[in-house]
């Protein structure tokens, strides 16, 4: 039984790492403090409140809550989000998702959720996240329908009428 049990883990540690792999070319997580980071050209245009992507206030809007969008997106979330957070405010690998409509901008969240890679190595909140976590989040690929569904559900979970 022992043996069975080793050979699970080490199974479930083996798709973990895999699936939280990416394409072999992400860069290792900066040990720069974020004020030096803060300094050069490419964070100096960078924007914390909209953050990196195609998504601002012109292209997102969020009105009343969307439950058949919220649905969709619990649904996205459990099968791409779901190992690493918790819609607690309990950190996993990842941090917890409780009040995070709150804290930022659905097109923010977007924007982080579909293009991670820049918005960590520019982001200095997201920076010093990762100096908790010591995880990059990795680009799952979501599609822009599935990235709205997923802001839905954030909102709804957040308590969003």
């Amino acid at each position: 039984m022992k043996k069975k049990t080793i050979a699970m883990c080490s199974l479930v540690l083996a798709l973990f790492i895999a699936s939280c792999g990416g394409d072999g070319n992400q860069s290792a997580p900066s040990t720069a403090a974020p004020e030096q980071q803060a300094g050069t050209t490419e964070s100096a245009s960078y924007d914390p409140k909209r953050g990196e992507g195609k998504f601002d206030e012109t292209n997102v809007t969020v009105g009343a809550l969307d439950t058949a969008k919220a649905a969709n997106g619990k649904t996205i979330a459990e099968t791409k989000c779901f190992s690493c957070h918790k819609v607690t405010n309990e950190k996993l690998v990842g941090p917890g998702w409780k009040g995070v409509t709150e804290r930022r901008t659905p097109h923010w969240i977007m924007n982080f959720i579909t293009n991670p890679d820049p918005m960590i190595d520019k982001d200095p909140e997201v920076q010093a996240q990762l100096e908790l976590c010591l995880v990059r989040m990795p680009n799952q690929n979501l599609a822009e329908e599935e990235a709205r569904a997923i802001v839905e559900y954030m909102r709804q979970n957040d308590g969003a009428k």
